[in-house]
């Protein structure tokens, strides 16, 4: 097998090539297959730090890649309005406070809670108080060595990523096909080539489904089915329309709940990504403009551009010598900015299952049983924020009483019993994000740790004041993120 022919680009096709290209090494050809009369969904991208690695696994310099896409850093996400409006809390990258041996730091907060009043949670947490006094630092020890690193990821134009890993691709052997795919040729369980516009036809040995919602390959080809998910999450309408940026960006993105979805920010250089998510049962398209032009804080650039999805997966995203990566594979809705992530991981499970002579069943089995855990650990992740509200109206009340998928279900009885958070197997958010969404929506447990009591009240107390002023004092020393994305 030397002959890998991707279907479709935007940033999910562009990410594959780049990887393929730089990290194969000789004997392996790359060939990607797109349109230029056919869009992408790219509108803007948040992500979370995992990125990080994809790029330096390329080699890519971080200073470059931010100039050449108008990047600016991400500490976290900030929801708006999530657990009852007027609320706000971050789920933030990083620690929170510092466990204390068996100890985890949350339970350490819950007890003195439970005792009195107590600061807020992210009062503790680096990259929160960072993040709302909008400052940044890179490449610098913590002035006191007990505080933790600062994890960050980026915001950025997909669309100016997509061309920048082009021309990382193609400097490398990967070859652009321009043209409309057609149809397909195959041979028994496999695909051999793909008919082109112009009576051409591109060869190889293993297919990679990049062509989005339409999954040309994985669905139409292989006819792989897709498995709904819209009865844990409801959302199936967006619309994207970024704006002039008005003020300096700020190091996270906000996620502001609205009467029947949500809306988000994403601060870039150059401009401010803006979009709205929403539940057409809800609300109708027109309204749903209204309500996203309502909270602009700048001009509008461009006409708002719609998506239709359902959120769910395709039941098998590897079938036959066919994997589907990105839209083709799935949709989850940006809440929490995995989408380049899904991208991301997919092809690192593709290269380290990579077939020889043909893949069997076995190597295809194993790479459907991760995604499909992937997925549904983050599934679960964003059926939480919905479920877990306090706001009034009709489509608030029906996330409530929406049926929760059982991992779910078990996650938060065994939260609710004593503030306990088991990260399970390749479950892609840690303990700590948990805590935060859960406290920040307020889901508190009926009790904490009996661990936590061992301590002593009063130096419980000390040490989370303690730590909240540590925090404070190495933010009041950080640059602000404006003046290091050159803004």
């Amino acid at each position: 097998m030397r002959t890998i022919v991707i279907a479709g680009g935007g940033s999910a096709g562009w990410m594959c090539a780049a990887a393929f290209s730089h990290l194969l090494g000789p004997g392996w050809h790359v060939r990607l297959v797109e349109s230029e009369a056919i869009g992408t969904v790219g509108v803007g991208e948040a992500t979370i730090p995992q990125i990080r690695t994809f790029n330096q696994a390329l080699g890519l310099d971080e200073r470059a890649f931010l100039d050449a896409a108008e990047g600016t850093y991400k500490l976290g996400i900030e929801f708006a309005g999530w657990g009852a409006p007027g609320e706000r809390y971050l789920h933030a990258f990083g620690d929170v406070g510092r466990d204390s041996g068996l100890v985890p730091f949350h339970q350490r907060w819950l007890r003195a809670r439970a005792a009195g009043t107590v600061a807020p949670l992210g009062d503790h947490s680096l990259n929160e108080v960072a993040a709302r006094e909008g400052r940044m630092q890179l490449g610098r020890a913590r002035t006191a060595a007990l505080l933790p690193e600062m994890p960050y990821a980026f915001h950025f134009d997909a669309a100016l990523y997509a061309a920048l890993l082009r021309r990382f691709a193609e400097a490398r052997g990967a070859e652009r096909v321009e043209g409309r795919i057609l149809g397909v040729e195959r041979a028994d369980e496999a695909l051999t080539a793909l008919r082109l516009d112009g009576d051409r036809r591109v060869e190889g040995e293993l297919f990679v489904d990049c062509t989005g919602f339409a999954a040309l390959l994985i669905g139409g080809a292989m006819a792989v089915p897709y498995d709904d998910w819209s009865r844990h999450l409801p959302c199936d309408r967006a619309l994207a329309l970024p704006c002039t940026r008005v003020a300096p960006p700020i190091p996270y993105t906000r996620a502001t709940a609205h009467d029947a979805g949500w809306q988000w920010r994403i601060p870039l250089r150059h401009r401010t990504g803006n979009g709205i998510v929403y539940s057409s049962a809800h609300l109708d398209d027109a309204a749903a403009e209204q309500v996203l032009r309502a909270g602009l804080d700048g001009g509008t650039e461009a006409a708002p551009r719609a998506i239709r999805f359902t959120t769910g997966r395709r039941r098998e995203p590897w079938c036959g010598n066919v994997v589907a990566i990105g839209l083709a594979a799935g949709f989850m809705e940006p809440l929490e900015s995995t989408s380049l992530h899904l991208v991301q991981s997919a092809i690192a499970r593709l290269i380290a299952l990579l077939p020889g002579a043909a893949a069997g069943p076995a190597t295809r089995d194993a790479f459907n049983r991760q995604s499909a855990t992937e997925w549904e650990r983050i599934r679960d992740f964003l059926v939480l924020h919905y479920h877990a509200n306090r706001r009034d109206g009709a489509f608030w009340r029906d996330c409530r009483e929406l049926p929760l998928p059982e991992t779910l279900a078990a996650k938060l009885a065994l939260w609710r019993e004593q503030g306990v958070v088991l990260r399970e197997q390749d479950d892609l958010f840690t303990e700590v994000a948990w805590v935060q969404v859960l406290i920040g929506q307020g889901v508190l447990p009926n009790g904490h740790h009996p661990l936590a009591a061992a301590e002593p009240l009063d130096e419980a107390r000390e040490f989370l004041s303690l730590w909240a002023q540590l925090v404070r004092r190495e933010v009041a020393q950080m640059p602000r993120h404006a003046t290091l994305v050159g803004t």
